[in-house]
């Protein structure tokens, strides 16, 4: 069954809940991974997701923010081991930027094992994507695109499956028109929603180039989207946060709204 998991669903600071990232389960039960979070919670997380690390052949980074590269780390060097035990067939292709493909390489040359830090150009493939890039693997195309970040530079991508349903991650910043071909008319749109517009004044989002999940769900009605995703969200009222952002969100976009917790499964059947 594809379905998309979510790891993590905060923003970089929080507490209660784990940075965003997430993967979606292909049909052939493979793992496409996206972000893994500013630590070695990747590995907590994967194992209560019931991930099987055998099953992650391919990733994408969005950028090099703490919150969402430093992760990575551990997944290589976990993959790594694995490999190293005869444990894990194939490659791992990471897919990024240049500017995330040159932060990764330098921590790892600073932090792993030898015998890890072998894998990294050899089973494990940083392949750097260009913006439109279009990279085909497990029966779909995925296309990276620049969100023109006004801070680090970030690629979201799409998702495009055999059976034509699109698949957008807009990254962790405002939309910019440069995505429009890639979110407008998705079945699956992923955005940022910093807080509620209510909580702009607590939270200033737009001090920090975030949106809130009333400029999500303008978007997300504006470009005609089935499904809306939200996450990247603060974290001081989780017992409320998933019925307070949906509650917002349904007065300004009219498809289907989710605000999942922390490990939530989504059924992605098109």
């Amino acid at each position: 069954m594809r379905e998309l998991v979510m790891l993590g669903t905060g923003n970089a600071m929080v507490t209660h809940c784990y940075n965003t990232c997430f993967f979606v389960r292909l049909e052939n039960g493979e793992i496409f991974l996206t972000d893994a979070g500013g630590g070695n919670g990747i590995l907590r997380q994967m194992e209560l997701a019931g991930a099987d690390w055998k099953r992650v052949h391919h990733m994408f980074v969005t950028h090099g923010h703490t919150d969402h590269v430093l992760g990575v780390i551990w997944v290589i060097r976990k993959i790594a081991t694995l490999m190293n035990q005869g444990k894990f067939e194939g490659e791992l292709h990471i897919y990024c930027h240049d500017a995330v493909k040159e932060m990764l390489e330098t921590m790892a040359r600073m932090t792993l094992k030898k015998k890890d830090l072998a894998q990294l150009g050899s089973r494990i493939i940083l392949q750097e994507v260009k913006d439109g890039e279009k990279v085909p693997f497990e029966g779909l195309v995925l296309t990276a695109f620049d969100i023109l970040s006004t801070k680090a530079k970030q690629f979201g991508y799409q998702l495009e499956f055999s059976d034509g349903m699109r698949f957008t991650c807009l990254g962790d910043e405002p939309y910019n028109e440069h995505a429009k071909q890639y979110a407008e008319g998705a079945d699956w749109l992923l955005s940022e929603a910093f807080c509620l517009y209510g909580a702009r004044d607590v939270f200033k989002p737009y001090e920090k180039n975030h949106s809130t999940v009333k400029e999500a769900s303008e978007l997300a009605a504006e470009l005609g989207v089935k499904n809306l995703v939200l996450y990247h969200t603060e974290d001081k009222d989780m017992a409320h946060r998933k019925a307070n952002y949906t509650e917002e969100a349904r007065r300004y976009y009219q498809g289907n709204v989710l605000v999942p917790d922390d490990l939530e499964r989504i059924s992605l059947a098109s």
